[in-house]
């Protein structure tokens, strides 16, 4: 029998917080895949441990137990080094927020995740400016984030997880600060980023945005229903 090996395995998955004396069970047990070029929706309301797992799943979150595999490397048996290096090879984050800094252009913002790839400055410029094209905002590279509408923004936070053409693309509630016409702008961009080869991994609580998915995976009170 051929074992299948699928691009992302969550096994035996459980975070636990310390909240004074207490613990906090944030992901209780969790065990899921997803395959190359997915695109998947997490589903869940505030508190469910959604926005835990996807910190996890990039490489940013130690678990208290279990493992996650990419591409079969198991990703917290590396060094916290090896998993710098992984993420910026393997993944592009979007955050609920933003995060971009507000005092650096949208083609300074957008060249950030390049800091460590070595290339020289005219090659950084160019892909920069090649997924900022890609994301409608070829007018705009030297615009500062306070200069662009919130739709903009997310736009730039997208080309700057893009940049250095990651295959999974994480994102956070990417819609959950704009309106409904923004943001179905937004889902659009990342079903034709899927369509292109990207496996796209989002959180949402909101089932209009999840619909955008090819499949769900819904997180309830730290535990997961594929």
């Amino acid at each position: 029998m051929t074992q299948v090996n699928h691009l992302i395995e969550i096994q035996g998955l459980k975070k636990t917080y310390q909240s004074g004396d207490s613990k906090v069970d944030a992901i209780k047990q969790m065990e899921f895949f997803i395959d190359d070029e997915e695109f998947i929706a997490i589903m869940g309301q505030s508190g469910s441990g959604k926005s835990t797992l996807l910190s996890i799943m990039g490489a940013l979150n130690h678990p208290t137990q279990g493992k996650v595999l990419v591409d079969s490397l198991d990703l917290y048996s590396l060094s916290g080094e090896q998993r710098a290096d992984f993420r910026s090879e393997y993944i592009g984050f979007i955050f609920q927020s933003f995060q971009l800094i507000p005092y650096l252009t949208v083609l300074e913002n957008v060249k950030l995740p390049m800091a460590v790839t070595g290339q020289k400055k005219k090659i950084k410029n160019q892909m920069a400016l090649e997924v900022i094209k890609r994301v409608g905002l070829e007018t705009k590279p030297h615009r500062l984030p306070d200069q662009l509408s919130g739709g903009e923004q997310e736009r730039v936070a997208i080309a700057r997880a893009l940049v250095n053409k990651p295959p999974i693309i994480l994102a956070d509630e990417p819609t959950g600060n704009l309106d409904s016409k923004t943001a179905n702008e937004i889902m659009m961009l990342l079903q034709s980023l899927n369509d292109e080869g990207h496996t796209i991994i989002v959180v949402t609580h909101n089932s209009d945005m999840g619909a955008y998915a090819t499949r769900s995976i819904k997180v309830q009170d730290g535990e997961c229903f594929a």
